[in-house]
């Protein structure tokens, strides 16, 4: 068991939903079958992210999860960010009170930072789900003290699945 922490979640902050609710929830959109091969289990591998990630959520959450190439994701980004250029992820927030909010990310793009920062694809895509995850909820890195709160959140979550911390590197933090 963790230690209890201003970055823990208590247990009082638990959700609800089960395995089986959750599983009946995940709409993956997959429109480059690359994502397939390099992450085996793929619905698996989201609803692990999902599950270990729901502590540190504002609530219960299972968004939408587009997994596209960088052309698709460079378009999302140029049409509602004005950013002509892929991306690794995007999040998009819930229209109202409709919906869990959506993520979409970039298979070059992942694949690229994965082989630059010698990484397990598998590991990087499980990152950014987190990742994407935290942002629903509310959670940013636009200031320095936001930025360390969310990687050590990150890190946390991807403790509980079992990978290393995508922010250190041979025992030294990376910039």
């Amino acid at each position: 068991m963790e230690p209890r922490s201003s970055l823990t979640p208590s247990a009082e902050e638990t959700f609800s939903t089960n395995r089986a609710s959750l599983r009946n929830r995940l709409d993956l959109i997959v429109t480059d079958r690359r994502w397939r091969v390099a992450v085996p289990g793929l619905e698996q591998r989201v609803m692990r992210c999902i599950e270990a990630s729901r502590p540190w959520l504002d609530r219960d959450r299972v968004p939408v999860f587009l997994l596209a190439d960088d052309r698709a994701v460079k378009e999302l980004n140029a049409s509602f960010r004005d950013k002509n250029k892929p991306t690794n992820v995007l999040t998009f927030e819930e229209n109202g009170a409709f919906g869990d909010g959506d993520i979409a990310l970039a298979y070059e793009t992942l694949h690229r930072e994965a082989k630059a920062g010698n990484k397990r694809f598998s590991h990087h895509f499980a990152h950014l789900v987190v990742h994407g995850l935290l942002h629903l909820a509310g959670h940013d890195h636009h200031r320095p003290d936001e930025a360390r709160l969310m990687e050590m959140n990150e890190a946390r979550i991807l403790s509980r699945l079992g990978i290393p911390n995508p922010w250190r590197l041979g025992g030294r933090r990376v910039a």
